[in-house]
């Protein structure tokens, strides 16, 4: 019960979730990101650039350019902008919820800037103006200075309506790159995935104060909670085919959020001009960045193989750090596999498996998800390219460069029936 914390109760409290930046309404979501700076209440903010849409009036040049990043790289004109662009500080931001609306319109600056002209046209220095702020809230933030998920999905977005539900027809991004409507789907649809593990993460502490206590009820419903949460995610991720055109994905969204880390396309990393002489590599945007799965996994003690389980690790560095604390923690803590071990019950063990088994069947889905829209996108894309011999312009243009990997870097493929295998691995056998 919430009103009931002493100081007998584990560290992971439902009240406790705070500690880690994550909102028992939203989850990881940044909550309510229309709701800050300048904000008493949602009815406060109700215009189509206020609140936390928009960063104070000294930032107004990266604002002015980010809500032109569709024009400006489809035109070819936004490395140019960038150019121009005067060098600010940002020391006049106030709060975490400031930096990350920073650090969302820098990285989309970013990634737009470096794929202006597609894989063949990258560049090897980020300019000083653009690359010294970003770097700087980065360090501020302690995310690395590259979009990752944490600025693609929990960040980014706002309702339609302030009073209106957490619904697809009442959200939108507040950010965008070339990709239209398609673009605006993978990311809410994502968002929407991210809201309903909600009560799965909210289900996390009370299984980890159940099991210390031994209490099998308490850790029952715990898992019954988890377990509906994790389908409920599937069933949201659904939604992908409705929102997102499968070439559109694959020939002009995926490259943008590709990162210069194990990626042929930029080999060398990327200088970050006034931060370091040396390139600098980072992974792009990935779903593996995503704090829920890693969560549940370690509640669940399940043991990935020795390279995505080193790969998976990598991607926490791209989590917000109190994200990332949170994950330790339950790491850290005792699973509640224990306790279903050893307390032979099978009501309690039909329960974990149901989560186990609904975790898998999430990795399975995703697999069809990703092979619908990059296998199959990939094998058309290539007779297209056979067709026209290499014409055509950059953007629209399919990468090829990471034809077989994921964003993040990783052999897409074989990482994910292998974390999918592991996970099944993890069932408990009477």
């Amino acid at each position: 019960m919430e009103g009931s914390a002493d100081t007998e109760e584990p560290p992971l409290l439902p009240l406790a979730l705070s500690r880690f930046h994550i909102s028992e309404e939203f989850g990881f979501l940044l909550p309510d990101p229309l709701v800050g700076a300048g904000c008493a209440s949602p009815s406060a903010c109700t215009g189509e650039r206020e609140g936390l849409t928009e960063l104070p009036a000294p930032y107004r040049p990266w604002m002015d350019i980010a809500h032109e990043l569709p024009q400006l790289i489809t035109s070819h004109q936004l490395r140019s902008r960038v150019h121009q662009m005067p060098q600010l500080s940002p020391q006049q931001l106030r709060g975490r919820e400031e930096l990350h609306l920073a650090h969302l319109v820098l990285s989309f600056i970013t990634m737009g800037y470096v794929w202006q002209e597609g894989e063949e046209g990258t560049v090897q220095v980020l300019p000083r103006n653009l690359a010294v702020p970003f770097w700087e809230v980065s360090q501020a933030l302690g995310l690395p200075p590259i979009l990752s998920h944490a600025d693609f999905v929990l960040a980014n977005w706002r309702r339609k309506d302030p009073n209106g539900p957490l619904e697809m027809e009442n959200l939108d991004t507040i950010v965008t790159l070339p990709g239209g409507e398609s673009l605006r789907g993978f990311i809410l649809v994502t968002l929407l995935v991210e809201k309903a593990a909600v009560p799965g993460i909210k289900a996390i502490p009370q299984a980890l104060g159940a099991t210390l206590q031994g209490d099998e009820e308490s850790l029952h419903r715990a898992l019954e909670e988890l377990a509906g949460a994790i389908e409920a995610m599937r069933e949201a991720l659904r939604r992908m085919h409705d929102y997102v055109d499968p070439e559109v994905f694959y020939s002009v969204i995926r490259i943008f959020l590709s990162g210069w880390k194990d990626n042929p396309a930029m080999a060398h990393g990327l200088v970050y001009e006034g931060v370091s002489a040396e390139a600098l590599a980072f992974s792009g945007g990935s779903a593996a960045q995503s704090t829920v799965l890693h969560a549940f996994d370690e509640l669940l003690g399940i043991c990935h193989r020795q390279d995505c389980a080193a790969f998976l690790l990598r991607m926490r560095e791209y989590m917000p750090p109190a994200h990332r604390a949170f994950v330790e923690q339950i790491r850290g803590a005792l699973s509640p596999r224990h306790l279903v071990l050893s307390s032979g019950n099978a009501r309690l063990r039909a329960a974990f498996n149901r989560c186990v088994s609904a975790l898998a069947e999430l990795r399975s889905y995703h697999i069809t998800i990703v092979t619908k829209y990059i296998a199959v996108a990939a094998s058309k894309a290539r007779a297209r390219r056979a067709e026209l011999n290499g014409a055509g312009p950059a953007v629209g243009k399919a990468p090829s460069a990471l034809e077989d990997k994921g964003t993040g870097g990783s052999h897409i493929f074989s990482f994910l029936k292998s974390i999918r295998d592991t996970t099944r691995e993890g069932m408990i056998r009477a």
